[in-house]
């Protein structure tokens, strides 16, 4: 059987635009977050990123930024979830997962301030720094939810 190629068609949509939810960031310093976890600028995901993921799907006919997004989207809520249990037992084994886990899905998808929190909070508690733990895990949900805000806008906008 064969699909005809329009029946997947779509207007192509660049996300090389993305400026507006773009993050100041340098690599030689990388995301700075401040102490309450917000950011300088008030966007949080990373242009750059996202038009690295758009040129795998450079026409948009595969939808691949949509579902990328929305698979992310659906991952962190997970996590999310795992890490309020495992914060609750509480599990530093756990808690270091989640983070681990969230930092290299955050920084492909541009959300390079949280992935820079996971990995501040991973380090803390593969280092046994467990008081620094609860203000920087703090910080990550807070700035999961901005990412989370900032990923639904870029779907809707799609």
């Amino acid at each position: 059987m064969a699909v005809k190629e329009e029946s997947f068609a779509r207007t192509p949509r660049s996300f090389s635009g993305c400026t507006p939810m773009t993050l100041p960031f340098t690599p030689a310093n990388g995301p700075q977050a401040s102490p309450d976890g917000s950011t300088s600028g008030d966007t949080v995901l990373d242009a750059d990123a996202l038009a690295n993921l758009a040129q795998l799907d450079p026409t948009g006919a595969n939808r691949l930024m949509q579902r990328v997004l929305t698979t992310y989207r659906s991952s962190m809520a997970r996590l999310l979830a795992q890490l309020t249990q495992a914060r609750a037992q509480p599990d530093p084994a756990s808690q270091r997962l989640v983070a681990h886990t969230l930092k290299s899905s955050s920084a492909s998808v541009g959300a390079l301030v949280l992935s820079q929190l996971c990995g501040d909070a991973e380090k803390a508690l593969r280092e046994g720094r467990l008081d620094d733990v609860p203000a920087l895990l703090d910080q990550l949900v807070a700035e999961a939810a901005r990412v989370d805000a900032a990923v639904l806008q870029l779907l809707a906008d799609t």
